[in-house]
C-alpha cells in the first residue's frame, strides 16, 4: 500500500487541474481574510479576544467568511481527486496489470483513498497556516493556547468533511465506467447539498410552519427548527454546525431567532470541551458518512470483475 500511497499523492501534487484549482481557493480565501485584517485596523475596538478566530468567521465587502468559502468550494477540490481514482485506470486498461503485480486489491483502493486524503491536509493545513501568518504579521500578537487549539480542530473537521466528498467521488468512479458520468453525477451531488437543498428546507419549512405578517416568535422559531433539521442532512450543514462551536466560542447550537427570543441564554464564551461537545453530534455524523461512502466504494470495488480491463 505503501508503493500506490506514494505515487498516487506525486500524482495528485503534481497535477496541473489540482495545482489551478488549489490556487483559485487560496487567492479568494486569502483575500476575504485580508479584507477582515483591513477591517480591524479600521476599528480596533472589534479586535475581540479571539481575534484569530475571527479571520476565519468574518466576511467582509460582499464575500463570504473563510468558513462558508471552505464548506461551498472545498468539495470541488475533493471530488476532483476522487472522481476519476477507479475508472480511468480501467479506461486505459492498467487494472489488471498493477493487480498482477504482489499489490492487494484493498491496498491498491486503501491507497488511493489516503493519498487523496493526504493530499487535502496538505492543502487545509497549507491555507490555514497562511492566514495565521497573515494574522500574525497583523495583528502583533500570537494567538493563545485555546485559539491555537481549536484552530487545530478545525482542521481536523475540515479534513473529515473533505474526506467525505472524496470518498464519494471514489464511490462514483467505482460505479460508472466513464470519467464523464462519474465526475456528472458528483457534481450533481454537491450542487443537491449546497444550492437545492437549502431552497427545498425553506420550502419544507413554510408549508409545515407557515410564516406570516401576523406570526408570533414562536411560529417563526418553529419555521427556523423545522429548516436547520431538513439541512442537517446536508454534509455541508453538518460540517458548519460542527465547527461554528469551534470558531465562535460563545456559540451554543442555538439560531440567533432563538437566542433573542430567549432571555435566559447567556452570551459567554465557552471552554473548549463544551464547544466540542455542542457540535460533537454533527461531527460524528460526518465521520459516519464518511465512513459508509468509503465502506461502500470498497465493497463494491472488492466485488468487481476486473479479469477483462
Amino acid at each position: 500500500m505503501a508503493a500506490i500511497f506514494w505515487k498516487e499523492l506525486a500524482d495528485h501534487l503534481g497535477s496541473k487541474r489540482f495545482f489551478i484549482l488549489s490556487l483559485i481557493i487560496l487567492v479568494v480565501a486569502g483575500t476575504s481574510v485580508y479584507l477582515g485584517i483591513q477591517g480591524f485596523r479600521e476599528d480596533p475596538q472589534s479586535v475581540g479576544e479571539y481575534a484569530y478566530l475571527l479571520l476565519f468567521t468574518t466576511a467582509q465587502s460582499g464575500l463570504p467568511s473563510f468558513l462558508s468559502f471552505l464548506a461551498f468550494f472545498g468539495p470541488l477540490l475533493a471530488i476532483l481527486l476522487g472522481f476519476d481514482a477507479i475508472n480511468s485506470e480501467f479506461t486505459r486498461g492498467t487494472v489488471s496489470r498493477v493487480l498482477s503485480q504482489p499489490i492487494y486489491r484493498d491496498a491498491w483502493i486503501n491507497g488511493k483513498f489516503l493519498a487523496g486524503l493526504t493530499t487535502l491536509a496538505v492543502v487545509v493545513v497549507s491555507i490555514v497556516l497562511l492566514i495565521f501568518g497573515l494574522g500574525l504579521f497583523a495583528l502583533g500578537f500570537p494567538p493563545e493556547g485555546s485559539e491555537f487549539a481549536r484552530l487545530i480542530l478545525f482542521v481536523v473537521v475540515a479534513i473529515v468533511y473533505l474526506g467525505f466528498w472524496l470518498a464519494l467521488g471514489i464511490l462514483y468512479s467505482v460505479l460508472f465506467r466513464q470519467t464523464a458520468s462519474s465526475a456528472l453525477a458528483a457534481v450533481a451531488t454537491w450542487l443537491f447539498f449546497t444550492l437545492f437543498l437549502y431552497m427545498i428546507a425553506g420550502l419544507i419549512a413554510d408549508q409545515l410552519a407557515p410564516v406570516r405578517s401576523d406570526s408570533t416568535a414562536s411560529d417563526l422559531l418553529n419555521n427556523q427548527n423545522i429548516r436547520d433539521f431538513v439541512l442537517r442532512f446536508s454534509p455541508v450543514a453538518l460540517f458548519e454546525e460542527a465547527t461554528l462551536p469551534i470558531l465562535v466560542p460563545t456559540y451554543r447550537g442555538l439560531s440567533l431567532l432563538a437566542m433573542l427570543t430567549r432571555a435566559d441564554v447567556p452570551t459567554s464564551p465557552l471552554s473548549l470541551g463544551q464547544s466540542l461537545l455542542v457540535g460533537w453530534p454533527q461531527l460524528v455524523g460526518l465521520v459516519a458518512l464518511t465512513s459508509v461512502c468509503f465502506a461502500a466504494a470498497y465493497l463494491v470495488f472488492m466485488r468487481r470483475e476486473i479479469r477483462t480491463s
